[in-house]
């Protein structure tokens, strides 16, 4: 049994690595404020989130469109959602607290025990196609009709009453009839373990039926070795079935296992969508498209994270910046420039991950990698300046840079002077967008700025952080040519006064 609902047709890999730079992507975006958020102090959902969201920095149109049908049912019906993945979370911890075959080789005794688990397994399936029965027709998207189609096949109630006869059978209750071929010197070779065909009697007629003739010997209570040698062979012959069962187990244990961990992601975002209604922020399911068709349009654009710290709605913004390979961000301090960067790569990343996203409306083309650039606090190992460091991140980053990738750069390269940095920032900008990358660059270099506006082709959008006259910041980004000033005086006039 497949549970396929993060990808259409294979599971989840939990041991796949995560991204070379996810130290670097989940402090520049505060990831772990949108992790915490999803998992609501649960540690499973913690690690499920952030593995599903982290591979999702390479993605494709086809598996997000595919999760966003399925999370779109989960939003449709929350309480069969939870209901479905506390069935499988039951499961797993039933497994954990009455699997004993782990400490025996035993053959005898790792078949009572999978006797007794598959008795548990079989009541939990039954449960789970009960739940499935009764809200089958709730959902649409391909992902859970097809989870559902199967299970209601499989676990029919024939399977279930075959199951049964099955485990009836392996008590033994009848004893075993186990035959042996005879080898070199006798030795009993070959055994093999066959069914009782007999036809069921009831106790009155067992009673006074015609017995069968049969040779029969009795083992003395004190003799140990012939009592060894009778349980030696028991478990010859039952070594096979024995294994069988506990291979069905880990099976079932498996499909649970899977069922868990693909459910929680959904059961994650359910919980950050919870959050996010209490601020009052909307979302929307974004419209990826193909990385050739440089798509880039928002509307009500917001940082996530900062309205799931400040607990209330956070300013949106809007742009259409469609065939725009770069678009540059200037303007006033403190005026949401840096909360506008990592609006952009919170919603690339939820949105190549299957979720929904912080806006009214969201389009974009898909990346196969992200790369987050941001200014640095200042090396107090004093091991290298910070101008130093910052080129020192830009060569590990130049080293995994792939196709069709995004970049965020953060007030970079400003730790040296105006031209010195405008010079570098220059050429590296240049050096992505000849090889199709996006590029969201915030800066106060007003020389890197203006030059790129002085020869701006159409393949560049200019966004401004308002000011109003009275120094007030609306967190609001325009379309605007860069401005020679960002406007330092407005701080420290907040700190010092006007004196």
């Amino acid at each position: 049994m497949k549970v396929f609902l993060l990808y259409r047709n294979h599971d989840f890999n939990l041991k796949q690595p995560l991204p070379w730079n996810e130290k670097e992507l989940t402090s520049d975006l505060e990831l772990d404020v949108l992790f915490e958020a999803m998992a609501q102090d649960d540690e499973f959902l913690f690690d499920i989130s952030k593995k599903v969201i982290l591979a999702s920095t390479k993605g494709d149109v086809e598996t997000i469109l595919f999760r966003q049908q399925i999370l779109k049912d989960c939003l449709n019906n929350s309480t069969v959602i939870n209901l479905l993945y506390d069935i499988s979370v039951g499961a797993i911890d039933r497994r954990r607290h009455s699997w004993f075959g782990v400490f025996t080789k035993s053959p005898s005794s790792i078949l009572s025990s999978s006797v007794g688990m598959m008795e548990i397994y079989a009541g939990v399936l039954k449960e789970l196609r009960n739940a499935i029965d009764e809200n089958v027709n709730k959902f649409q998207s391909e992902g859970f009709r097809r989870l559902f189609s199967m299970l209601q096949t499989e676990l029919s109630d024939a399977y279930f009453e075959e199951i049964q006869n099955h485990l009836d059978e392996l008590k033994f209750r009848d004893g075993l009839l186990i035959s042996y071929q005879l080898g070199k010197g006798n030795k009993a070779i070959n055994s093999r373990l066959h069914r009782l065909t007999a036809e069921k009697l009831n106790w009155l007629q067992r009673l006074f039926s015609k017995k069968p003739p049969a040779y029969t010997f009795y083992v003395h209570p004190r003799d140990e070795s012939g009592v060894r040698a009778l349980s030696d062979i028991k478990d010859k012959a039952i070594n096979e079935v024995a294994n069988a069962l506990a291979q069905s187990n880990d099976h079932i244990l498996q499909f649970f296992t899977m069922l868990r961990t693909e459910l929680a992601f959904y059961v994650a975002c359910l919980n950050l969508h919870r959050q996010l209604e209490d601020t009052g922020g909307q979302v929307c399911f974004p419209e990826p498209a193909a990385t050739a068709e440089e798509k880039e349009n928002f509307e009500g654009l917001y940082d996530i994270c900062l309205a799931l710290k400040m607990k209330q709605r956070i300013v949106g913004n809007d742009a259409k910046a469609d065939h725009k390979g770069l678009t540059i961000i200037t303007g006033a301090n403190q005026g949401g420039k840096s909360t506008f960067l990592r609006s952009i790569g919170l919603s690339q990343i939820m949105m190549q991950a299957g979720m929904f996203v912080g806006a009214t409306h969201f389009s974009t083309s898909i990346c196969n990698s992200i790369f987050t650039h941001f200014k640095r606090e200042e090396d107090t190992t004093m091991k290298s300046g910070k101008f130093d460091e910052e080129l020192s991140r830009m060569s590990r980053i130049a080293d995994h840079i792939i196709p069709n990738s995004m970049f965020l750069f953060n007030e970079s390269f400003a730790a040296t002077n105006e031209r010195e940095g405008s010079e570098i920032a220059g050429q590296i900008v240049k050096a992505l967008q000849e090889k199709g990358h996006k590029v969201f660059f915030v800066t106060h270099l007003y020389d890197f700025a203006h030059n790129f506006f002085n020869h701006a082709s159409n393949g560049v959008l200019f966004l401004r952080a308002e000011r109003h006259e009275d120094a007030a910041r609306t967190f609001k980004l325009s379309v605007g040519e860069p401005l020679s000033t960002s406007y330092g005086l407005d701080i420290y006039k907040n700190i010092f006064g006007n004196e």
